[in-house]
């Protein structure tokens, strides 16, 4: 959700490092941002609402040449969007800075004992408590107090989620920083300074060599040495060290628009990476050690449960058909914020499945602790390596999809498609339950999707065109059966969380059991009506909506130009293997939100009140 940075080093003016880590940091969502800097013996806050590029000239505004700073971008959870509400937060003397990710769920009894002491509170946020804790403990220490010891110590009180950035007017080369259930990282450099961020996009032009902070950790970070700490023992404690493969270029937008169109025009390569060396066509084998899964172990596993949340949950159901179809083992799939509370059934003899782009949903990692605690084996499809999630499950299956700067996640959903594609052809060959010409096939299938969906980028003007024909409806129904319905729930989704436009996916078989009632001219239906084994069912749903004078666009597949006497307006994807069609099909649904977003002058990237990584509840 929020973003944090900070620097601490002597060769760099700090503030603009940091300023320009924060725009690096813009694709997670934010509704506010603010930056403190150390200048002389006084630490220097600016702070408003609104976006960077309208409000970085006040944030600079003053800034001298400086060494130390941190800043922040908000997404409003205590408290409006507002100047007061922004980050950083001062201790009442200006003496100590923080910056603040996450909840603090006690945030209102240690509000009320902090008030009864006489520290009085400027803002509606959470977050504000945090500075006057450790004011607090400097007061409470006396004579021993340092700002090391008050730091831990307040952390102690903390209950909830937080990654914490941490400056003192009194250590001019010191950030002190902290980790619950909430990203943070630090960066390391070999010229005299070193970082701290949620994310490592924004530290990626000068390292790439990162500490991935665990849960209950905390540390020091100062300009040449960092030094970490377990909050349970208060002991020192190795760091590891470790390479972040991305480079700065690959969060650019290469000439594009928006990041999301860029990142649509990425899929072709990120399907190849995806797939990499973990498929032989000649073998008729797919390879995928690190999911640390022998054929004894899944021979066991009686029930597979996917759990995820957004477009992550529909990559899920994706999957759910693909895994039941190859592998015949029973799959269902859980929304985690539902499974982590519902006291789900499993056991040993369960398998798991979180699927996550970032790594650290805080539902999805919920979901796997809980899973974890009833004995359950785990999984995870990730795309960011040393994330949460990745160190707390059994095996992994990354994606490869490179960081994904657009809001609305499209070249993630489709690696993650591929990743299960990929695992339910594992699957198939451990229990044997597909032939090794079966499995050859759907490989030989899959090494051609990526430049059939070069074919369809190619035709993306078709899809701007019925854009301006469709951009001006309030209300859509996207209809879609078997495989085809979670890319009608998808491309539903992309289309109200760009545009703002209502959209619903349905299963194109219960079109009847109430949606029907929706259905007149000012409501069209876009309908995935591909060749397949329900194609027949589908092209009756689709006449039903006709005969209520619905406008129909149709998603179908080449060859079939006959379409056109049931539908308004068709748009043709390459015939391939059922079990494909979900990578071919979702293509033109995320072109066409995308376009209709664009022509109503929606900020593609960074809709309204969403955010990139949902890490608290």
């Amino acid at each position: 959700m929020c973003g944090i940075i900070g620097y601490t080093g002597q060769s760099y003016l700090a503030s603009k490092i940091v300023l320009d880590g924060l725009e690096k940091l813009e694709y997670r969502g934010y509704d506010s941002a603010g930056l403190a800097v150390l200048q002389g013996d006084v630490i220097k806050v600016r702070r408003d609402s609104g976006k960077l590029r309208n409000i970085r000239p006040y944030l600079e505004e003053g800034v001298e040449k400086n060494t130390l700073a941190i800043g922040h971008t908000r997404w409003a959870t205590h408290g409006k969007p507002t100047q007061e509400n922004a980050h950083p937060h001062s201790s009442e003397d200006g003496k100590i800075v923080v910056v603040h990710n996450g909840i603090i769920e006690n945030y209102l009894p240690l509000k009320k004992s902090l008030q009864r002491d006489g520290f009085e509170f400027k803002s509606e946020t959470d977050t504000e408590i945090i500075v006057h804790l450790i004011s607090h403990h400097l007061e409470a220490l006396g004579s021993e107090a340092t700002m090391f010891r008050a730091f831990e110590n307040a952390l102690k009180d903390l209950k909830g989620a937080y990654a914490l950035a941490v400056i003192c007017v009194n250590e001019p080369d010191t950030i002190y920083v902290a980790r619950k259930n909430c990203p943070l990282l630090v960066g390391l450099t070999e010229d005299g300074g070193n970082f701290v961020a949620s994310d490592v996009a924004p530290m990626l032009s000068y390292t790439r060599d990162v500490v991935f902070l665990e849960d209950e950790q905390y540390g020091i970070v100062r300009s040449s040495s960092f030094e970490l700490f377990s909050l349970q023992t208060n002991e020192k404690i190795e760091h590891k060290v470790e390479k972040v493969e991305w480079n700065p270029v690959m969060a650019e937008k290469a000439g594009y628009k928006h990041f999301m169109m860029k990142e649509i025009h990425e899929q072709p390569d990120v399907i190849r990476n995806t797939l990499g060396s973990r498929i032989n066509e000649e073998d008729g084998a797919v390879y995928l050690e690190e999911v640390n899964l022998d054929s004894s172990q899944l021979s066991k596993i009686r029930r597979i449960v996917i759990t995820a949340c957004g477009t992550a949950f529909y990559a899920g159901m994706v999957g759910k058909y693909l895994i039941e179809r190859a592998a015949r083992i029973p799959v269902e799939c859980d929304l985690a914020s539902e499974f982590r509370y519902r006291d789900p059934i499993c056991d040993e003899n369960t398998l798991v499945i979180a699927v996550s782009q970032s790594g650290e949903t805080a539902d999805t990692i919920a979901a796997i602790d809980l899973a974890k605690s009833k004995g359950a084996k785990t999984l995870g499809i990730i795309n960011v390596k040393g994330s949460s999630l990745s160190r707390k499950v059994d095996g992994t299956l990354y994606i490869h999809a490179g960081p994904e700067i657009g809001v609305a996640s499209t070249k993630a959903y489709m690696a993650m498609v591929v990743a299960f594609e990929l695992l339910s052809l594992d699957f198939a060959q451990k229990l044997q339950t597909k032939t090794v010409e079966q499995v050859r096939k759907l490989i030989t299938g899959l090494k051609h999707i990526a430049g059939q969906v070069e074919e369809l980028l190619k035709q993306k003007e078709k899809i701007e065109k019925l854009a301006h024909a469709y951009m001006n409806y309030r209300n859509f129904l996207y209809l879609g059966r078997d495989l085809n319905f979670p890319t009608a729930l998808e491309g539903a989704l992309k289309l109200k969380e760009i545009s703002y436009i209502h959209a619903e996916g349905y299963a194109s078989g219960e079109m009847k059991h109430g949606p029907i009632a929706l259905l007149d001219p000012d409501c069209p239906v876009v309908a995935i009506l591909t060749k397949g084994s329900v194609y027949e069912k589908v092209v009756s749903n689709i006449q039903e909506a006709r005969s209520r004078d619905c406008r129909v666009l149709a998603i179908g597949t080449e060859g079939d130009d006959h379409l056109l006497d049931h539908v308004d307006d068709l748009f043709l994807i390459q015939d391939v293997q059922e079990e494909l069609i979900p990578m071919l099909a979702v293509v033109p649904l995320q072109l066409l939100a995308y376009y209709i977003a664009d022509l109503k002058g929606a900020d593609v990237d960074q809709p309204r009140n969403l955010a990139k990584s949902v890490t608290v509840e």
